[in-house]
């Protein structure tokens, strides 16, 4: 018994993974494990290779966030007992933050406020968590005849939301929601730059509620449940290891949206055009 288990979560600098990562290490310390902390950097061959050096040292993996192929998942977990974490596969035990049910809450909070096209800054194409999210907004859009554009922030981080905002300015979008705060918080600089403010000229909401007490204005985010996630994906890591036997488990924690201060009635927009302001002919409704 090696007493170790690793962690992997794609990007270590990101708000949202230290309260899980924190959860984790304090359920492994119950039943007195240690916890390898490994960053993928969003890459899924620094992913491999981190899972192939921690095999030989460590009883069982999570894995958060996997931007693994299935096939290469699967392969590790028959090597060793694996947790996935915001990652969908059937016969692997798995958590899963369902963050479609914030998106619908986010599309509906828009449309209330009047907004008639939105746009999404989508994250990492090989994000389970993006898709999901993708299309819990298109179908909620569709169901409330709203219009959606997508913008690809690419990388989910500060630089590409900030990078993202050109894209968002050359729809017709009155309002945005993205991947997750940290490209929220980027995209408002980004308009920032652009002599756009925000809620005034753009409704914008985050994702992940990392940063949201944190912007000025504060942002409007759907809350997850990051910390539960990383407590209950270890707990049953441990139950797995102490069975001896892989199980079939699959738990789905839902999240809820925040309102704060970057959302704002879209009639608002208008009656800044009357006046004189002068915006371009995207920022006008349809």
């Amino acid at each position: 018994r090696h007493g170790n288990i690793a962690l992997v979560v794609p990007d270590v600098a990101n708000p949202y993974y230290p309260p899980l990562i924190r959860a984790a290490q304090q359920q492994a310390d119950l039943s007195d494990y240690c916890v390898f902390l490994g960053n993928s950097d969003e890459n899924p061959e620094k992913e491999d290779n981190l899972l192939q050096r921690f095999s030989g040292q460590v009883e069982g993996l999570v894995l958060v966030s996997s931007r693994l192929q299935e096939e290469r998942i699967r392969k590790h977990s028959e090597h060793c007992p694996l947790v996935l974490v915001n990652r969908e596969l059937q016969g692997i035990p798995r958590v899963l933050i369902d963050s479609g049910t914030g998106m619908r809450q986010a599309v509906q909070h828009l449309a209330a406020l009047g907004h008639r096209e939105i746009a999404y800054i989508s994250g990492h194409p090989q994000s389970w968590s993006n898709k999901q999210r993708k299309v819990a907004i298109g179908k909620t859009a569709e169901e409330l005849g709203l219009k959606v554009s997508q913008v690809s922030a690419g990388q989910p981080n500060y630089e590409a939301g900030k990078k993202s905002a050109r894209g968002l300015l050359a729809t017709n979008a009155t309002a945005a929601i993205a991947f997750n705060d940290i490209v929220a918080h980027g995209v408002i600089a980004g308009l920032s730059e652009q002599g756009r403010s925000i809620p005034e000229d753009m409704s914008i909401i985050g994702c992940d509620d990392a940063l949201g007490v944190f912007n000025n204005p504060s942002l409007t985010t759907v809350r997850c449940g990051c910390a539960e996630a990383g407590r209950l994906a270890v707990s049953v890591l441990l139950e797995i290891l102490e069975s001896q036997a892989v199980f079939e488990a699959r738990y789905v924690l839902e999240i809820n949206l925040v309102v704060r201060s970057t959302t704002t009635d879209c009639t608002k927009l208008e009656t800044r055009e009357e006046r004189g302001h002068g915006y371009p002919s995207q920022w006008k409704r349809m």
